[in-house]
């Protein structure tokens, strides 16, 4: 029997990750299509209004097929819908600090693009910058751990873990002394990298496509690696 549920991906895309790692998590089970973002399908345009992914594609109370977009939107469908385990708290004012500071780990992923694609030292050096500071700010957030809101796994854990795993792969290249000062962030990146939903949303060849578009994009990056 076919998954109720198909989710249109690309294997490098942190959003991506974000569903497949909430589905892993409540133990969903889905069909997953990856596609490539340098040669989009018309029918992977006809249903995704922005041209990005992840799209889910659910069937609707009248059989339909309805495909969401937004990666936000996507888990909290996911959260909204489907057993398993509660990814939000259940409190509505710290289940609204929970999106913000999902929010904020988007606006981390815009600098790391940055940081990821330039050929501008100067630009780079102002990404990685700007993304220590951040982290910064993140580490006055957590609390005891092992994860962002302690004990328990949440949607903030599954935006952050794909932000970590980009790293995996620069701290190969470099170090870019971005967790530093930041002993709480150090100590979530290692707990949320041991976890198996956080490990399986990716192939084996994630830091092989992640070094490939580096080059690509003939990153300053690999400059300070040579």
């Amino acid at each position: 029997m076919a998954a109720a549920l198909k989710l249109i991906s690309h294997k490098l895309c942190p959003y991506v990750q974000r569903a497949v790692i909430a589905l892993n998590e409540k133990g969903i089970p889905f069909e997953r299509i990856d596609i490539d973002l340098a040669n989009k399908p018309d029918w992977f345009l006809k249903i995704s209004p922005l041209g990005k992914v992840p799209v889910l594609v659910v069937r609707g109370d009248d059989g339909r097929e309805v495909a969401l977009f937004e990666s936000n939107v996507i888990c909290e469908y996911i959260e909204e819908t489907q057993g398993g385990a509660k990814l939000h708290p259940q409190d509505a004012l710290a289940r609204a600090q929970h999106r913000a500071w999902m929010e904020f780990g988007s606006t981390i992923l815009s600098e790391l693009w940055g940081l990821e694609t330039t050929g501008d030292p100067a630009v780079f050096e102002s990404k990685r910058q700007a993304i220590a500071a951040k982290f910064a700010r993140v580490e006055e957030a957590l609390g005891a751990g092992p994860y962002f809101a302690g004990e328990k796994f949440s949607l903030v854990d599954a935006v952050f873990a794909p932000i970590f795993r980009y790293f995996d792969v620069f701290d190969q290249l470099t170090d870019l002394s971005v967790f530093a000062d930041t002993p709480k962030v150090r100590a979530w990146r290692k707990a949320l990298a041991q976890r198996s939903s956080v490990r399986t949303a990716v192939g084996a060849d994630y830091p092989q496509l992640l070094h490939a578009f580096l080059v690509r994009h003939n990153a300053h990056m690999l400059k300070l690696a040579a």
